[in-house]
């Protein structure tokens, strides 16, 4: 168990007072011993720029690299870092003349005293991975706002056998990121999170905040430097078609297709053409003298599709202000011409289509992965090692923080939509579901609850809001409901709270001098607050807790939080918007707004209720946001089987990337035109999509309905007697069962670091099978999620690792491991299966989270294999249990013996239950069970907090 960790600025320096040798010399390099490492001073005739490389241990797991260009390692203040007040590692340094070894009980680093380039060790000596030998570390002079930078490069050489996850939450569909490129950019949909994690369980965090690329960091072509043909093979170009409904208004011979940002459209389209109805083809073939599988990137906004080939690979539709990515593999041999052609609707003046492309890698290159940032003064990482996954997860969070317990009707039901208008809506939404007993737990007010020309007031409109207090009273004692509020940290010009923080300097200054408008009516000039500033991190929650905190709000929105001053604009632009920051150029600290938007928000809710726990849900995030309450959501994904797919896994890599909770718009937020006014086939297609996507997002960290029309609400949705409305209101009550286990695995993620949300290869990282998976997932440490994203499917593909077996989650069927199957996927039910080792426990019927207490809990014990599951219970609504107060129950079963024990309770708290049933149900290979809530269970006991043994 670990105490809470305090929210402090890590410094890291140098002094005298610290050295414990100086100036050790092996022939043109030296050492000096620190108390907490070892700097090493090389060689210049080898490393070029690196002069400066210390080694500073942790613990016993982690070891931070810093190396410099200059001999001086600079002091650094990091926003990601926590101090802990960590104990004092214990270490030994040995010394040779070429290499200094740095041993703690889990892990050796050995640097070359020459070249400074780091390999680290497991405790028996096993090679983990090393920094590359030659060129693996860059650094190249760059000046940002007037003060000298580098780019910065660091190279890791691996083996075969590696794969690579975490690194945040992107769009592209990769789940096992070896061979490919991540972005740090916030945008949209897109999230950075410099950490990636190792089937090898070894783990690398990146501490630096600019603009970013890792993985394979090779920047991609321009499309130009391929060979072009046209239609009539004439090299050079491809042929370019602008067709006004469906009438051909220009043909051009085009080498480029690069529209990737704001703006970049009006630039480069005929000025005929007419992006609200038009289309475009660009036609011919491609070649490369470079053979091997190369990647095809493209962004867009609006209807694409791609043939290669003669072969249609890419029909995909994204709304024109919110552009997608796509990656497309295409295989070249050397000289042979591929046909390509490209159809592109726009859907409006703002639409985005841009086509690169990325050369194979050879086979040093696929064992490598790099970091590198546009703006540091040194490099900057720490390397992590554990027994698994999870103990490198735990690693990232000792550094960052821990993720404190989300209040636990965070668990339950959400309903949102963009927007609820009125306080009517609200209100009358919430009691539909009540009268109708479908569970649920949080309503959500959505953005433009303020009058139009008044965004950044956080005043409601009176004339839509009338009583916003009264609204969110009546929510509270008569539905039982919580209400959370989107918050943007957004000004209008002109209003009372812009000419408030513009006096003090808080505000960024640049979109009212370039007079940039939004989207909104006739259009407003706006800008953004300053993150980094904490006296306006103080005073934007102080705007906030006076308007709408002291209304009784439960929980903030946090929108537009990377920050998203104007959508869709190039990183050189958004730094100009934020500049300057009051830390430092925009350039050093693009990507960490929103840890310090979080930040604020959280720092000033704890210390103006310091026992009612803060709920963040913001659209981005940095390393170290789950300190501060932050949960993520997908952001403005699009309503198509696509996007759901894509989503599974871009839950999964941002799980694994340290951040506990994680949700998604579920049905999408964007809406292709055929589900706006669809007709009778749409319409079902409409209700499909809805359904699945709430199958899979009722196991998810956080249980989530949002987007634009059509309304989101089940009954909204489909009448009472359609399989779409009955499987929600299925899944929705399987939600509430499982709240003990759910819960249980929140106070597991504070606890013990745990991940709700996993990867296959975090459980089965022997299995190589589950390596690319990216599809299926577990929830917890039992429950095998398997989502459905093709419409009419009905059965899907699914593979089962290895393990003592398989059960059917509804049925109680037995599966044999390490097996592909077919499982049955009804248009009802998705495929869930059950690990044979597992204790679930299930609490009764509810409404809401707390309706009333689990005080009888049916336990199905899934046999074949030892089981334990510890269920954790405290107040659920406030921080008590950082001072204690909860309590443990350890349950474990033992399959030789066929016991299972349900140990003493550990701990207490107010509310306790001290007395509660266990209905203790078997299931076995040989005799399967319906999953049934109403039967009694092979045993029932009454538990009153002193161990109890069962024999199955």
């Amino acid at each position: 168990m670990y105490s809470h960790i305090t929210n402090k600025m890590r410094t890291f320096a140098i002094s005298l007072g610290l050295l414990l040798f100086i100036n050790f010399s092996f022939g043109q390099s030296s050492y000096t011993k620190t108390n907490d490492g070892v700097i090493v001073y090389t060689d210049a005739s080898y490393t070029g720029t690196s002069k400066a490389v210390k080694l500073e241990v942790i613990n016993d797991q982690i070891i931070r690299v810093v190396a410099s260009p200059d001999k001086e390692i600079l002091p650094t203040q990091s926003l990601m870092i926590v101090d802990a007040n960590r104990p004092k590692p214990i270490w030994n340094l040995i010394t040779s003349q070429e290499n200094l070894t740095l041993k703690t009980k889990s892990i050796t680093a050995v640097i070359n005293n020459k070249t400074g380039i780091v390999s680290f060790y497991d405790a028996k000596g096993k090679k983990i991975i090393n920094e590359k030998q030659s060129a693996g570390r860059n650094f190249q002079p760059a000046i940002f706002d007037g003060k000298r930078y580098y780019n910065i490069n660091q190279t890791f050489q691996t083996t075969d056998e590696d794969a690579w996850y975490g690194l945040g939450q992107h769009q592209d569909g990769i789940y096992n990121y070896k061979g490919h490129q991540v972005y740090f950019f916030q945008n949209n949909t897109e999230v950075a999170i410099p950490f990636l994690i190792s089937n090898k369980n070894y783990g690398i965090l990146w501490d630096n905040y600019s603009l970013s690329t890792a993985g394979d960091t090779r920047p991609f072509h321009a499309l130009s430097t391929l060979q072009l043909f046209s239609k009539k093979d004439e090299p050079g170009w491809l042929s370019a078609s602008y067709f006004n409904d469906k009438t051909m208004i220009a043909e051009r011979a085009e080498s480029e297709i690069n529209m990737e940002y704001v703006g970049d459209s009006k630039l480069m389209l005929p000025k005929e053409f007419n992006p609200v109805s038009g289309l475009v083809t660009w036609e011919g073939s491609i070649a490369n003298h470079l053979q091997g599988l190369h990647h095809l990137k493209f962004t867009c906004g609006g209807y694409i599709k791609v043939w290669l080939n003669n072969k249609l690979v890419v029909d995909r539709w994204r709304k024109a202000w919110n552009p997608m990515p796509l990656l497309v593999p295409v295989y070249f041999n050397n000289g042979e011409k591929i046909p390509i052609k490209i159809e592109w609707i726009p859907e409006g003046d703002e639409s985005y289509i841009s086509l690169k492309w990325q050369e194979p890698l050879n086979k040093e290159e696929q064992n490598s992965f790099s970091f590198s940032s546009e703006a540091g003064q040194q490099i900057d990482y720490y390397f992590i090692y554990g027994n698994n996954m999870d103990e490198v997860i735990s690693g990232y969070r000792n550094l960052t923080g821990k993720a404190p317990i989300v209040p636990k009707w965070a668990l339950g039901f959400w309903q949102s939509r963009e927007r609820y208008k009125t306080q009517d809506e609200i209100i009358s939404t919430v009691d539909e579901f009540r009268k109708r007993k479908i569970p649920i737990d949080n309503i959500v007010l959505d953005w433009s609850y303020w009058k139009e020309a008044e965004w950044g007031s956080q005043d409601f409109d009176e004339t839509r809001f009338p009583s916003p207090d009264s609204m969110i009273d009546v929510l509270h004692k008569k539905y039982n409901t919580q209400i959370m509020i989107s918050m943007w940290p957004k000004f209008y010009e002109g209003i009372p709270a812009y000419n408030e923080f513009d006096k003090k300097g808080w505000l960024y200054k640049r979109n009212i001098a370039d007079r940039q408008r939004d989207w909104i009516s006739k259009g407003y000039v706006s800008t953004f607050y300053d993150a980094f500033n904490e006296e306006a991190r103080k005073g934007f929650w102080n705007l906030i807790r006076q308007k709408i905190y002291n209304k009784g709000i439960d929980a903030w929105w946090m929108d537009a939080s990377e920050p998203d001053i104007l959508s869709n604009v190039n990183p050189e632009r958004r730094k100009i918007q934020m500049s300057p920051t009051a830390i430092g150029p925009a350039a050093e600290y693009l990507n960490a707004y929103p840890l310090q938007n979080a930040k604020g928000i959280y720092e000033g809710q704890r210390a103006t209720d310091p026992n009612k726990r803060v709920f963040l849900l913001t659209r981005s995030g940095y390393a170290g946001s789950q300190r501060y309450a932050a949960s993520i959501w997908s952001g403005d994904i699009g309503s198509t089987w696509y996007d759901m797919k894509n989503q599974i896994i871009a839950g999964v890599n941002f799980s694994m990337s340290g951040l506990p909770y994680w949700t998604m718009d579920i049905g999408g937020f964007v809406v292709p035109k055929k589900f706006e006014k669809p007709d009778a086939e749409n319409l079902e297609e409409w209700r499909e999509l809805m359904t699945r996507w709430s199958q899979f997002g009722a196991f998810v960290p956080l249980f989530r309905s949002h987007g634009q029309f059509p309304y989101r609400e089940v009954f909204n949705t489909a009448p009472e007697d359609h399989s779409a409305y009955k499987s929600f209101l299925y899944y929705d009550k399987l939600r509430y069962r499982l709240l003990p286990y759910i819960y249980s695995l929140a106070g597991a993620s504070y606890y013990d670091n745990y991940t709700i949300m996993r990867g296959l290869v975090m459980d089965f990282a022997k299995d190589t099978a589950v390596l690319n998976i990216g599809d299926q997932y577990l929830f917890g440490p039992s429950l095998l999620i398997n989502p459905v994203y093709e419409y009419k499917q009905r059965n899907r593909e699914l593979y089962l690792p290895k393990c003592a077996g398989w059960y059917d989650l509804y049925s109680g069927k037995w599966y044999k491991a390490g097996q592909k199957i077919n499982a049955d996927a009804s248009y009802e039910r998705m495929p869930v299966f059950v690990k044979a080792g597992s204790i679930v426990p299930f609490g009764p019927e509810l409404q809401y989270s707390s309706e009333k207490p689990a005080d009888t809990i049916l336990l199905n014990v899934y046999t074949g294999a030892d089981a334990s599951f510890n269920l954790y219970e405290d107040e659920g609504i406030n921080y008590n249990y950082e001072k204690g107060a909860f309590s443990i129950i350890p349950i474990k079963y033992n399959n030789l013996t066929k016991t299972l024990t349900i140990e003493d309770r550990k701990g207490s708290y107010a509310g306790m239950l001290n007395k509660r049933i266990f209905r203790i149900n078997f299931i076995s290979s040989t005799k399967p069970k319906d999953l049934d809530f109403d039967i009694r269970g092979d045993k029932e006991i009454s538990y009153e907090g002193k161990k109890i043994t069962i024999k199955m």
